[in-house]
């Protein structure tokens, strides 16, 4: 998917100007930036649901699924039900096997009230990834989580869209999400909202760590970028992940 030079005002505020982005397939796009500086504008032009006030997206006909900060589960419907909801026509084995890469075993036949914050996030990515799209939008879906749960979030992310091979955009202003995620890093700007930096990582995800010495130097790299942007997240402590 590409965006070209996206624009979008809220009334005299400019949000997003002059904007352009290309999502390759099969890759994690991790979106860094401040907080307020458009990250879910885009999302939401990206998946159709605002439009541009100028600009073109080419090849807008993906199929798209959206996991947002909140998990948005049914509360009257068990984690194999909430998953099955968005694919009734995925088979037992296939949910079974998606439950288990999200580390719900055992808690199939749970409700949402029954379930810590981190596992039903951890049933909102297997729902979205249930839902089969060839293009994933993330936005900020491990904001309301603690650093260690984070980043076993992210190695559960990294498991699945292995297993899937689907498109991810992933949103977020945690710098260490970013690293070990992304294909591609893209830093924004604020006020309004342009593309600042593009990093990309070749490295594959499931064998990155915080200690790797590509990630350290990418790391203090961003952590320089942003350091006048004071909503930016830099973790004091290396850990593995």
């Amino acid at each position: 998917m590409k965006l070209e030079r996206i624009c979008k005002n809220f009334d005299e505020i400019k949000v997003l100007h002059n904007f352009s982005l290309n999502v390759k397939d099969k890759e994690i796009t991790c979106i860094l930036g401040p907080s307020g500086c458009g990250k879910s504008t885009l999302l939401n032009i990206i998946a159709g649901i605002i439009k541009p006030d100028e600009g073109i997206i080419g090849d807008n006909k993906k199929k798209i699924g959206y996991v947002f900060q909140e998990d948005r589960l049914l509360p009257w419907k068990t984690v194999y039900e909430n998953i099955k909801l968005v694919n009734k026509k995925a088979s037992d084995l296939k949910l079974k096997s998606l439950i288990e890469l999200v580390g719900l075993t055992n808690f199939e036949n749970k409700y949402p009230h029954q379930l810590s914050g981190g596992m039903r996030q951890r049933c909102s990515i297997a729902r979205a990834f249930n839902f089969q799209a060839e293009l994933l939008l993330m936005d900020e879906p491990f904001k309301s989580l603690d650093y260690d749960l984070r980043i076993n979030m992210v190695k559960s992310l990294i498991d699945i869209w292995h297993q899937w091979n689907n498109s991810v955009v992933f949103v977020t202003h945690e710098i260490d999400e970013a690293v070990l995620l992304g294909n591609k890093i893209v830093v924004l700007t604020k006020n309004p909202c342009t593309v600042r930096n593009v990093i990309n990582i070749d490295m594959p995800q499931n064998i990155r760590t915080l200690e790797d010495k590509e990630l350290i130097s990418i790391r203090t790299k961003l952590i320089k970028i942003l350091s006048k942007q004071k909503d930016i997240k830099e973790t004091s402590e290396f850990k593995s992940a």
